[in-house]
Parts: C-alpha cells; sequence; structure tokens
C-alpha cells in the first residue's frame, strides 16, 4: 500500500463533500453572486466560484487515481491560500471553539497536500 494513500483518500472526501453539496444546494452560485462578487470579483464571481469547485473535484479525482498529484496539490494549495487571504485569515486561527470560520483547517490541508506531494520531503530526486 502506498504511504500516501490514506492522506490521497481523505483529501479526496474533503474536496469532493466540500464541492459536490455546493453543486445541488446552490451554494457554488450563492459563494459567486453573495460573496465573490461583493468584495471585487463582479460579475465573474460565479464563474470563479465554479471554476474553484471544479478544480476541487478535479484534484480529488487525480488523488484518487494517484495521477498528476503536483499539479493537483499546488492548483488546490493556492485556492487554499487565497481562501485564507480572503476569508479566513480576518477570522483569526480556529474554525469552531475559540474562533468561527478561521483559517486552521485549511493550514492542515495545505500540509497534508505538501505532505502528499513530497513524501520523502524535498530533497533533490536521482
Amino acid at each position: 500500500m502506498n504511504g500516501t494513500l490514506l492522506l490521497r483518500i481523505a483529501v479526496a472526501l474533503i474536496l469532493l463533500t466540500h464541492s459536490v453539496f455546493g453543486m445541488f444546494n446552490n451554494g457554488i452560485n450563492d459563494f459567486g453572486n453573495l460573496y465573490l462578487n461583493q468584495i471585487g470579483f463582479a460579475p465573474f464571481g460565479v464563474f470563479l466560484a465554479w471554476s474553484i469547485k471544479l478544480s476541487h473535484v478535479a484534484a480529488a479525482l487525480l488523488l484518487l487515481f494517484n495521477k498528476y498529484i503536483k499539479l493537483a496539490g499546488f492548483v488546490t494549495i493556492l485556492i487554499l491560500i487565497m481562501g485564507i487571504i480572503l476569508v479566513h485569515f480576518q477570522e483569526g486561527w480556529f474554525v469552531v471553539g475559540g474562533g468561527r470560520n478561521g483559517m486552521e483547517y485549511n493550514f492542515l490541508l495545505i500540509v497534508v497536500l505538501l505532505a502528499i506531494m513530497y513524501p520523502n520531503g524535498l530533497k533533490k530526486e536521482n
């Protein structure tokens, strides 16, 4: 069994559930219209929101099939960093407990994605 298999499955499930439900309950359109458009991305907020969520679905599938892992990781990490900058940083560190909607969850996902992308660390590959 590949050493990153469990991490890849876990992150894929998180990305899928975070994306797919919004496709069926109007959450993605609401995020685009009610948030992204309001903070300056109009008129592209809905397009951007769908692009983000579809990239999460694509990344999840790539993680599950163990293909293009670094590409999937880099794109997802970029999106997570933008989420921290635009949404979560102003709310602080904690998602729940000591606060609400903070950045700790995105931080953890970024670190796990880096561990998946570089299972042997950053040493030079031969």
